[in-house]
């Protein structure tokens, strides 16, 4: 494995100042977010020491279900998606958890180095940079895989992040040959980059897939090529023409002929077809807020907008954590899904910091959810939650996988909202690093 050389770099950490017309109402304390921080660092450091060997990166917990409480929220009895379901550990107890670790190759392997940098640059304690560096290194044989477009996911959170905090110029060819593998899933006469290799449909590209498009542009700043920036812009104008419906909610599948028409528009992780899955509703917000920064372009900032103006009207659990699905039925046992809320937090954090005055709705809703996920409520002492930060996560309810768990994106988003929120008050003024 081709190991980057990595220099710690030098953080600069200011006073936190009230309303500095970035569009914050908060008071201007930096305190809880510092504290957060601080209990998060602990947490990762503890969970990254734990860890032998160069080869597993935390993902979750296993965690059991009751079918009742699957056919409540999805509304139809369990013969009919009983098929799909996880086989349960120990139904009996309904309390079963033992941690799940997973190899470079799923999906998820990036987030957990990204949340030691975060965490690094939140904290900047050198053995969080240390270990940063250890399991991006782990992250290193995904440059070489074909057969997924997760890897925006996959290289951008861990070596995007190596790159801003610790540069070096054997990251800008890991990040190249990625991008080169995810644009060669796109197709031109279909206009999107294909999502799985697997399941009933033709050419299926999910929502998610916005995610993946700045590691895109990134392979553009790099090379010059415009090409990568052209097919990242195409795939979202083709999502934008259809995979939202009139209320700017999103279908989570899209499914496309060989003629390029979208021929089928359901979900795989939501209540059902019709309904607002709700990281689903996340990765749209944040994903064209992204873009919308990486290009300028208005079209994809409005967009945007009407998706973050959407999410705050549809959400309507009271503390601003959305339920797994927009739609689902409120009960007492309904699922939160922390990793929508960071997400969220996030996405509305980058929107509101480009929308100047106007912007302040989004940057004090963002805060709302932060300080909310930060409580006990949702953040674990260190020590507990199988060493993940937060608790309460929703998966795929309708698989019966990782329902009321911690997942590593979740930390991931989480901290990446600190970050962002904290430079939004003036606390945090790293060295930035684009690439170039």
């Amino acid at each position: 494995m081709k190991k980057t050389a990595l220099i710690i770099p030098f953080l600069v950490f200011t006073a936190c100042a009230g309303d500095n017309g970035s569009g914050s109402v908060d008071d201007g304390s930096c305190a809880w977010i510092d504290s957060a921080a601080n209990s998060a660092a602990v947490q990762l450091a503890m969970t990254a020491g734990a860890i032998e060997g160069d080869s597993l990166f935390p993902r979750s917990l296993h965690t059991d279900y009751s079918l009742e409480q699957l056919e409540q929220q999805l509304e139809i009895p369990v013969s009919e998606f009983k098929d799909e379901i996880v086989l349960m550990q120990h139904p009996e107890t309904n309390r079963y958890r033992t941690p799940m670790m997973v190899k470079y190759n799923d999906w998820t392997s990036g987030f957990f180095p990204g949340s030691l940098w975060y965490a690094y640059e939140l904290t900047g304690k050198p053995e969080l940079m240390e270990q940063a560096a250890r399991f991006t290194n782990m992250v290193f044989p995904v440059s070489y895989m074909t057969d997924t477009h997760d890897l925006g996911f996959m290289v951008g959170c861990s070596y995007g992040n190596a790159y801003r905090l610790a540069p070096s110029d054997s990251i800008k060819e890991i990040v190249v040959r990625t991008a080169d593998n995810l644009a060669g899933r796109f197709d031109a006469t279909k206009g999107v980059i294909r999502s799985w290799d697997f399941g009933p449909w033709n050419y299926p590209v999910i929502i998610d897939n916005m995610m993946n498009l700045r590691l895109l542009f990134d392979a553009y700043r790099i090379t010059g090529d415009k090409r990568y920036a052209q097919t990242a812009m195409t795939h979202a104008n083709t999502t934008m023409a259809n995979h939202f419906r009139p209320d700017y909610t999103c279908y989570h599948v899209v499914s496309y002929d060989n003629s390029g028409r979208a021929e089928r528009k359901q979900t795989f992780q939501g209540k059902n077809d019709d309904s607002a899955w709700a990281r689903g509703q996340a990765w749209a917000l944040y994903g064209y807020s992204e873009i919308a920064r990486e290009t300028g372009d208005t079209a994809y900032r409005n967009h945007a907008v009407r998706i973050a103006d959407m999410f705050i009207d549809r959400n309507t659990a009271p503390d601003r954590i959305p339920y797994w699905d927009l739609d689902a039925p409120v009960l007492e046992a309904t699922p939160r899904d922390a990793s929508a809320a960071a997400v969220v937090a996030s996405g509305m954090l980058d929107l509101g910091s480009q929308l100047g005055e106007d912007g302040r709705r989004y940057i004090d809703y963002a805060a709302e959810i932060l300080r909310t996920l930060a409580s006990a409520d949702y953040m674990a002492r260190p020590g507990g939650n199988g060493g993940f930060v937060l608790m309460h996560s929703t998966g795929s309810l309708p698989h019966g996988s990782e329902i009321d768990t911690p997942l590593n994106y979740a930390d991931y988003y989480f901290l990446e909202g600190l970050v962002r929120y904290k430079r939004i008050l003036g606390g945090l003024e790293p060295v930035e690093v684009a690439f170039r």
